[in-house]
């Protein structure tokens, strides 16, 4: 809308046709080649067929290519130095910090309480803290508070009532950090 594009197309000699897309803004001028994009094309082309034939969920999928078994160490895992692999690598980690960050608003918030000795019959004072009030302190730093509560005890990093916690049924669940 404010600026006035124009466009040519020319016949090389090389029956090549190219396009300068010329702005008034702008002094320099694009030059794009079919022949460019034909070859850069060919080459993507080229190397999704290659991708696609070690891919097991593809149709051009070969029977020389050895698809991972249950049981293996190889199954459901992605291809060693994929982007996949990196990507869940980086998630691993920001959820490992969640975690941590997550145990230590428990220490701060917490108080330390007696805990019933399972096996001897002597009481262990644990850093604990109700759920509705660990809700409301935590939810300025993160809104995935059941998520992250439910990876640390299934890491062993905590320990409460139930399968899942809701807010306002479960604010006074106490929470005890596993130590």
């Amino acid at each position: 809308m404010g600026t006035n594009m124009e466009s040519t197309i020319n016949l090389d000699t090389d029956n090549e046709v190219s396009t300068p897309a010329q702005c008034k803004d702008t002094t320099e001028g694009h030059v794009v080649s079919v022949k460019g994009l034909k070859e850069n094309w060919q080459r993507w082309s080229s190397e999704h067929q290659q991708y696609q034939k070690h891919n097991p969920f593809s149709h051009d999928t070969r029977p020389s290519v050895v698809v991972p078994q249950r049981g293996h160490d190889s199954y459901g895992r992605p291809l060693q130095g994929s982007l996949t692999e990196q990507r869940g690598k980086e998630a691993h980690t920001h959820i490992s910090e969640e975690v941590q960050k997550l145990c230590e608003a428990i220490r701060t918030i917490g108080e330390l309480r007696e805990k019933d000795g399972d096996e001897g019959g002597s009481n262990r004072k644990v850093v604990s803290v109700e759920f509705g009030k660990l809700f409301e302190h935590y939810v300025t730093i993160s809104n995935k508070l059941v998520g992250i509560l439910l990876r640390a005890r299934k890491q062993r990093l905590v320990e409460f009532e139930g399968e899942m916690l809701w807010q306002g049924k479960d604010d006074h669940v106490v929470i005890s950090l596993v130590e």
